[in-house]
């Protein structure tokens, strides 16, 4: 089941007619930008990518291993995560990714991208079921997986980023990718693609 072009979280009515809740966020340190790399690196990429996005998981496991080998570790990136849910799963296994403590963030989406079939698709389970199990491996006790998924203030905080991301630069589907203020949103199927737009960016 391909994601990329999906319309944009239509699914979720509930939370987009809620009362609009407080934007001030800023305080809360699950909300703070997930970046792995050399902040100060020349270029900074941005992907914008749904941890229930078919196309997401195929870069994650295929092109990302020697984008983080080659440019992200040798500091000649910096990366930074943007979540974009496509649906409420997808919302829900962002809220636990944020609820991590840092260091742990980009491993535990890592192991989601990299799984995702086993976990969002595979016939006769329960998504938020399989989430609960890995983010027991992340170090997420029951009570602390709980408190996440009804903490309406994040949830909602999430939401509101991706609209204002979907308003400020119009993002068709996942992964949508920017490259210092470059987009680019056709797929990158290899290392090399990735790199001449690293190098276009950086030039």
């Amino acid at each position: 089941m391909s994601l990329r072009r999906r319309t944009l979280i239509a699914a979720m009515p509930a939370l987009a007619l809620a009362t609009p809740l407080h934007r001030a966020f800023a305080a809360d340190p699950r909300l703070s930008p997930r970046l792995i790399g050399n902040p100060k690196a020349p270029v900074r990429v941005g992907e914008w990518f749904s941890l229930t996005c078919t196309h997401c998981a195929h870069f994650e496991m295929t092109v990302f291993p020697e984008v983080k080998e080659k440019l992200i570790d040798t500091g000649k990136i910096a990366y930074v995560y943007h979540d974009f849910p496509l649906d409420q799963i997808a919302l829900l296994a962002a809220m636990l990714a944020r609820s991590l403590p840092e260091d742990r963030y980009e491993p535990f989406v890592n192991s989601l991208l990299s799984s995702q079939d086993r976990w969002a698709f595979a016939p006769d389970i329960n998504p938020k079921d399989q989430l609960q199990r890995m983010a027991a491996l992340a170090g997420l006790s029951a009570d602390q997986f709980h408190k996440i998924d009804q903490d309406d203030t994040l949830r909602q905080a999430l939401v509101n980023q991706q609209d204002d991301d979907q308003a400020k630069y119009n993002i068709g589907g996942t992964p949508y990718f920017r490259f210092n203020n470059n987009p680019y949103t056709e797929e990158l199927e290899t290392f090399e693609a990735f790199n001449e737009q690293v190098q276009k960016a950086g030039s």
